[in-house]
């Protein structure tokens, strides 16, 4: 895929010269080909796809503006959200819920042949349908005008650097910028730059080296499951993850503001986040947000009772996993999330919250445990294999090269988690946000000189693209 490769970099500021040679109009109908350019050299078949969705949804939306009956403006909304989800179903979990119903069967007696195809999943579709969704039901409730020009809403939905990973961008918050004219900014383009050799330091040196011993404990290369397999395992593919979304949020925010957008900020040192609620405030916020405003919310939120509030976190965080691929580990760690949200709603302690700093970081402690706890199911390829890992925490056996492993990964995560603490305190936004130029560049250069030598030597795609 483009992203994958140096090209993308070569891309990005070809695109980036010609765009601010170009006034306002055409600098949108440009940046427009060049998102579609973007996404259908990999499948021009689903460059189409996407075209269409989006023709739709902006027809649509115009009409429900433009139509005061009530009942029309439901059936419309019905329609487009009939229609996105549809598409993502089809193309994300025809397979999934095939291969369970014959399961489902099969365990009544019943041996039904069903039909399975070979679906190929077309990139970001998650992410730019949910895109879709938002904008059509902030126009149904009049929180927001529909774009009058499908350049304009085209682009709101293709622009390149969110398109295959995200972050979701809310319709208040991107469209307004491309329905505006955006002037060359150097201290704009400057943080941009910095952001993007952010993002590649932790995706290609904290990410992929934690990898490295996730895929080593998860693939069996650590021998059976035993105690310090699964802390291997579970510890570096929580390193990994973070670092690699976390990652190519930063890149994709670096890449906008050298276009002259703002994209919203995707974490906020989650790992530091003293409980599950809080974990949620600070890990993929664009997605949580999302699920809270268009999902949470019009379930009934906490509006009626305890226990529409509890059922409402587990429909919302089950739907959240399932939103994240077709296996019924992700519907398990979805459930641990909306489980815990729900006991910690239940059996909240306000005094334990104000309790002083060793009480904080006792609670930091144990939320990132539990965190990890989950992301065995996250990781895992199956429930066998998620079962296996969980049931390793009931044995010991040691080798000789797990202290090399366990220094390995505490040389690649240790200081991702020395930044976070840095932006905890200094509220920046990435690391010497608010300080002068001599430092800002001298972390430039450094991050440049680490990725050099430190980069890890495997070419691996961003976890979020499969999502």
């Amino acid at each position: 895929m483009l992203f994958d490769t140096p090209i993308f970099f070569t891309f990005l500021a070809v695109v980036t010269l010609c765009y601010w040679c170009l006034k306002f109009g055409n600098q949108n109908k440009f940046l427009l080909l060049a998102s579609y350019f973007f996404y259908g050299w990999w499948d021009w078949r689903f460059l189409c796809l996407m075209i269409g969705s989006t023709v739709i949804d902006y027809l649509i939306a115009i009409k429900i503006a433009d139509t005061e009956d009530p009942r029309v403006r439901r059936l419309l909304l019905t329609l487009s959200l009939v229609i996105n989800f549809s598409i993502l179903g089809f193309f994300k979990y025809f397979n999934f819920f095939a291969d369970s119903l014959a399961v489902s069967l099969a365990t009544l007696g019943v041996h039904a042949s069903l039909p399975v195809l070979r679906i190929i999943l077309p990139p970001g579709i998650s992410f730019y349908t949910f895109q879709e969704v938002a904008y059509i039901v902030d126009v149904y409730s009049g929180k927001l005008p529909p774009s009058r020009s499908f350049v304009q809403y085209g682009l709101f939905i293709s622009l390149f650097p969110h398109l295959i990973a995200g972050p979701i961008q809310r319709p208040s918050h991107l469209l307004p910028q491309v329905q505006k004219p955006r002037e060359w900014d150097s201290e704009k383009a400057f943080s941009g730059l910095l952001l993007i050799l952010e993002g590649l330091f932790r995706k290609c040196v904290i990410a992929d080296n934690c990898a490295l011993i996730a895929n080593a404990a998860f693939g069996g290369s650590f021998g059976k499951p035993s105690i310090p397999v699964v802390l291997l395992g579970t510890y570096a593919f929580a390193w990994q993850i973070y670092g690699d979304f976390s990652g190519y949020s930063s890149i994709a925010r670096g890449c906008a503001q050298l276009l002259g957008f703002h994209f919203m900020m995707n974490f906020r040192q989650p790992y530091l986040a003293e409980s599950i609620q809080d974990f949620w405030r600070r890990w993929h916020i664009s997605l949580s947000t999302w699920l809270r405003d268009y999902l949470y919310i019009p379930l009934g939120g906490s509006r009626n009772g305890e226990r529409q509030t509890y059922r409402n976190l587990m429909l919302t965080m089950l739907l959240g996993g399932l939103w994240h691929g077709a296996n019924w580990t992700f519907v398990i760690w979805g459930g641990l999330h909306g489980g815990a949200l729900a006991a910690e709603r239940k059996f909240r302690n306000e005094a334990a919250v104000r309790a002083g700093t060793l009480w904080k970081w006792l609670r930091r402690v144990f939320i990132f445990h539990l965190v990890c706890l989950a992301w065995i199911f996250f990781r895992a390829q199956s429930l066998k294999a998620a079962w296996g890992m969980l049931k390793g925490l009931t044995t010991w056996s040691w080798r000789a090269d797990f202290p090399a492993a366990f220094l390995f990964l505490a040389l690649f995560s240790v200081p991702l988690l020395l930044i976070d603490l840095y932006l905890e305190s200094s509220g920046d936004e990435y690391c010497f946000e608010s300080a002068t130029v001599r430092p800002r560049v001298a972390f430039g250069l450094a991050c440049a000189l680490v990725l050099a030598f430190l980069g890890a030597n495997q070419a691996n795609a961003f976890i979020y693209f499969q999502f």
